[in-house]
């Protein structure tokens, strides 16, 4: 089947979202309590979360469009917790520093929806829970584990997901795929750069400046205290304090944060609308396997399927990523293979090796915010409403932040590294469901 995508358009989120354009910075000279370098999830959120806290005059500075990063370009899951392991953050940390950082981004699901409803921003949300389905069916091991996983997340997190046995499971879906599953209720979908614009507006509504196009050059610290950024096209902006969240697309500007981040890949495609006749997918979550690179995909408002998954160091061109997604999609459901893929496309997501993200300080005034792939919409509202806490002085940052800090990943030798890492995971998943039964 060919790949019908206008290459214009290539994601389906820009193809769909309202055409709402940001003012560059064009000033000089002008004057901010605090500028946020990076208009993705985090930088949105921070600016946002001071605004909440009585601070109006921010500014929010993006390279290039609103939500252009892998905010704009994600999966659209909106669920608790982090890409570090739960089980891993207990043993980090500790019960009691686990269990703050765990339930932030349990409550920032919660403080997303009220902002979509706050703001009436028209972001397709859709209240379905997210589905972990079991991918090695006939796996007595693989089944223990789910249920331990359910066990550990409850005695330990206080997070209640519910079984779903496998027979429920294919009454949802129309697939010999799974096993049985788990559903996390309080989880729900969206279409992420819709939300992303309509937080920037909320932000302009509020007093504050959003400007895109508007590429930082350089930051120079002031000696009477704080800061002037300097963009690309030569405007310039005073700030008493600044924060940097510009993810995987932002390079060079601070090397201490280019050298602790690893710029990661993803791919997503959507189909044309199914037609009534198929039918694949009967429930409302957002759904995905328990593999290490995993799928995950939702039957969107419009009928559209859209499918995620992979992992990798490259970019590549929407007609391979549709091929390699569309394969994905047919091991699932092989029903599909007369649906036309319609849009694919790639995001950098900023990756630390320790699968946390980084939050802090770099100098007095200088914050910063990164690392957030693979599990990154509520970890970067986490990451606003801590920054903007420490910023104002109410609240200094959990002292188990420090404990993921900005570990150096090794350019090139870290993606080489990472590459294989996730080869190996890959072909360890394959071996495993060979095996199963």
């Amino acid at each position: 089947m060919p790949f019908a995508t206008d290459s214009k358009h290539a994601s389906y989120y820009a193809a769909t979202a309202p055409q709402i354009n940001f003012s560059p910075l064009s000033s000089a000279g002008a004057h901010v309590e605090v500028a946020v370098v990076g208009g993705g999830f985090a930088g949105l959120a921070t600016a946002r979360g001071l605004q909440e806290r009585g601070t109006r005059n921010v500014a929010v500075l993006e390279a290039r469009s609103i939500g252009h990063g892998a905010s704009g370009r994600n999966g659209g899951f909106v669920f608790g917790g982090y890409s570090r392991d739960a089980r891993e953050l207990l043993m980090d940390l500790g019960p009691g520093p686990a269990r703050e950082l765990y339930a932030l981004s349990r409550s920032a699901v919660g403080l997303i929806r009220e902002r979509i409803e706050r703001h009436a921003i028209a972001c397709d949300r859709v209240e379905g829970g997210a589905l972990l389905v079991n991918w090695f069916r006939g796996s007595a091991r693989a089944e223990a584990e789910m249920q331990a996983q359910r066990e550990f997340l409850q005695e330990h997190f206080g997070t209640i997901w519910d079984e779903i046995d496998g027979t429920q499971v294919r009454a949802w879906l129309d697939s010999e795929r799974y096993g049985s599953g788990l559903m996390e209720r309080d989880a729900f979908h969206f279409h992420p750069l819709k939300y992303a614009l309509g937080l920037a507006q909320a932000i302009e509504a509020e007093g504050g400046g959003v400007h895109e196009h508007s590429a930082l050059a350089r930051i120079e610290p002031q000696a009477g205290g704080g800061f002037r950024l300097w963009t690309e096209n030569g405007a310039s902006l005073d700030a008493q304090q600044v924060v940097i969240a510009g993810g995987g697309y932002l390079q060079g500007l601070l090397p201490e944060l280019t050298g602790a981040r690893l710029p990661i890949a993803t791919y997503v495609m959507a189909t044309e609308p199914l037609s009534e006749a198929l039918n694949p997918i009967r429930t409302p979550a957002a759904l995905y396997d328990n593999r290490f690179a995993f799928d995950y995909y939702r039957l969107m408002p419009d009928r559209r399927l859209l499918w995620g998954g992979r992992i990798s160091t490259l970019e590549r061109a929407p007609e391979r990523i549709a091929e390699l997604l569309r394969a994905d999609m047919l091991k699932v459901y092989p029903q599909l293979a007369g649906v036309p893929i319609e849009h694919a496309w790639s995001g950098l997501m900023s990756y630390a090796r320790h699968k946390m993200p980084q939050i802090g300080e770099l100098a007095p005034g200088l914050w910063f915010a990164q690392a957030f792939g693979g599990h990154g919409v509520a970890p970067t509202t986490v990451a606003g409403e801590l920054l903007a806490d420490a910023i104002q002085g109410r609240k200094a940052l959990p002292v188990a932040l420090n404990r993921y800090g900005l570990t150096p990943v090794f350019g090139k030798l870290g993606l080489l590294a990472a590459q294989a890492s996730y080869s190996w995971a890959e072909l360890r998943d394959a071996l495993r469901a060979r095996t199963a039964g």
